[in-house]
């Protein structure tokens, strides 16, 4: 026999084994009038290995104890006084949550209009008593084996193996109605993925799929952990982690300080993500944003506490991700402020609400302008005027960035071609490029669509950050080069503040550096951040880029600009972003007063 033979095997024993397991830990419920069948049916599983079992021979009660206790399987007497077993069957199939419940009826009636009765209701399976013992066995081990293939499908995630969206709220609504019988509290854990779609659009949704499974078994191990069990006192903690689709995942947490248990976890997975995950041979770093909702303090139905705790998710990412935060009444007010900003925003393009400022760059030699960074606001018809801050992150949120940034292009080069009409000097328009937008298929196409404009399109730089360049360095590389040939230039915004690398000022076709303002609050008074702008503009300059200074707002700042020869300085002491009329005059100023 092969060792790979030998392998499958051994990974088929192992299948088996853990069904087996699986089987032996399921809940087995009997409704009888006869106390001593089910006393002799009992002690003949128990001897197959089957451990938990819930018995009533009240069949008035038989509803509430399965919506309660929720069996894996029923054992049902047909002829019970008070109740009929046809009844309860009746009654099961048109439950919501039992419906699917596999019912085997016992029977003493060999006729076979009742068993026919029986099938019509929803058995699943017959025996007869008086029961045969080795005939039970096998039945009731054939229904669970079923049951469990059954609920694979139904209630597993496909690519991660674990619970998915239903499985976990069904399990949420047994737990709440639980805690509220016991006076107990529940916690839900949201976690998303950071950055998980920049990914996913970079190295390819094969990479994306391999990451998911790769957090999955992250999750499991970190909730499996020791620290974790002592701390909360759950062996079983790892069951109730479920992937609710996307780059989402929640943690179930019941009974006990629910709240201080969910914070304990929360620390341990944040922890656990940032292990470096390979792809495709290459290391890549993540983070996670949890957002945590309590009952009964923050909701009392299963829907709004998982809808708060996706506020607190949202809350999370919003205050620096890589973190986790609890649910307030405050972010429900934000979260119905955002909404609203989302449906306005659907409405904002076709209504020709948005309106571009221009930020010039200003040559540190002449004095001149050279060029302005084009900056989106919001007119909006009730709030007035709005800036980026307060609506970018939710465009690229609900995927309306890219016809956004798309507009921001055209717009911006149709504007300096009717200055260029005018007698101003040729400028160089900067554009910022969200990930969405430069990673989205028909982007290049967007570029092309640009050229009826008339602008001569080497006058465009498309503005990207860092965190753009992570991974798939040949295929960014690759869409970079192509772009460039239709003329538009690239530029790093906000270096040093990523994930900063020569390699990708070597190996990227840029033609300009930014400079982040974070290096500039303390020039020239720290001698610290002197030398990391010093070494920026001689690395720049070595590599044939052009510097920007940006965030520039006083003379001292200027002047240890001008001693490092700098190229282009944009801040609030040349000027704050202006609309396109003030921008025009600025420019003719600026050029009047360096002549003069």
């Amino acid at each position: 026999m092969s060792v790979e033979d030998r392998s499958s095997l051994s990974e088929a024993a192992t299948q088996v084994a853990e069904l087996d397991v699986q089987l032996k830990n399921s809940v087995i419920m009997m409704v009888d009038d006869e106390p001593i069948l089910m006393e002799v049916l009992q002690a003949f599983l128990e001897l197959q290995g089957y451990n938990r079992f819930i018995t009533l021979d009240d069949s008035r009660h038989a509803m509430d104890m399965l919506e309660q206790e929720q069996p894996d399987v029923l054992l049902l007497d047909l002829k019970m006084p008070e109740v009929s077993g046809f009844e309860i069957l009746k009654k099961i199939r048109a439950s919501e949550r039992l419906k699917r419940l596999p019912v085997i009826v016992l029977t003493s009636s060999s006729d076979a209009e009742t068993k026919l009765s029986a099938l019509e209701l929803g058995a699943t399976d017959f025996l007869a008593k008086p029961v045969d013992a080795s005939e039970l066995a096998l039945r009731l081990r054939n229904t669970l084996t079923v049951k469990a293939y059954q609920d694979q499908l139904a209630h597993c995630d496909a690519l991660t193996g674990l619970p998915n969206r239903s499985r976990f709220l069904d399990r949420l609504d047994w737990s709440l109605k639980n805690a509220e019988r016991v006076g107990d509290s529940v916690a839900v854990l949201k976690l998303s993925v950071d950055r998980f779609k920049q990914i996913n659009d970079t190295l390819g949704p094969k990479a994306g799929d391999a990451l998911l499974q790769d957090i999955a078994g992250r999750l499991t191990t970190s909730v499996r952990s020791s620290d974790v069990v002592s701390h909360t006192g759950r062996a079983d903690l790892w069951q109730n982690i479920a992937r609710l689709g996307g780059d989402e995942f929640s943690i179930l947490l019941p009974g006990g300080l629910a709240g201080e248990d969910a914070a304990f976890v929360a620390k341990r997975l944040l922890q656990k993500l940032k292990e470096p995950c390979e792809l495709d041979g290459q290391s890549v770093y993540i983070s996670g944003s949890i957002g945590i909702a309590v009952y009964p303090d923050d909701a009392t139905d299963a829907d709004t506490l998982m809808k708060n705790a996706s506020a607190a998710t949202e809350h999370s990412k919003d205050t620096g991700r890589d973190t986790y935060r609890f649910y307030s009444k405050e972010l429900n007010r934000k979260n119905g402020e955002r909404l609203r900003i989302e449906a306005d925003l659907r409405q904002a393009l076709d209504n020709n609400e948005f309106v571009l400022y221009y930020q010039p760059k200003v040559c540190v030699k002449t004095q001149h302008v050279l060029g302005m960074e084009a900056l989106i606001r919001w007119m909006h018809p009730k709030e007035g005027f709005l800036s980026p801050f307060k609506f970018i992150q939710v465009a690229e949120d609900c995927g309306l960035i890219s016809p956004i940034g798309e507009w921001v292009i055209i717009e911006a080069c149709r504007q300096n071609k009717e200055w260029q009409e005018k007698g101003l000097p040729e400028l160089k328009v900067s554009v910022n490029v969200s990930p969405q937008q430069f990673l989205d298929k028909n982007f290049a196409r967007t570029v092309a669509s640009i050229l009826s404009s008339d602008m001569n399109l080497q006058l465009l730089v498309l503005e990207i950050t860092e965190g753009m360049l992570m991974g798939a360095e040949e295929r960014l590389i690759n869409i970079m080069h192509d772009i460039q040939q239709s003329g538009p230039q690239f530029s790093i915004d906000d270096f040093g503040t990523g994930y900063s690398s020569l390699s990708y000022l070597k190996r990227y076709p840029l033609s300009e550096l930014k400079i982040d303002r974070a290096f500039l609050l303390d020039v020239p008074a720290k001698k610290d951040d002197c030398a990391i702008v010093s070494a920026i503009i001689a690395l720049a300059h070595s590599l044939e880029l052009t510097v920007v200074a940006e965030g520039v707002e006083r003379v001292d700042q200027v002047e240890f600009l001008k001693q490092k020869s700098c190229d282009l300085i944009q801040g609030f002491y040349y000027s704050k972003p202006l609309p396109a009329n003030e921008f025009e005059a600025f420019v003719r100023q600026r050029a009047n007063t360096a002549t003069s």
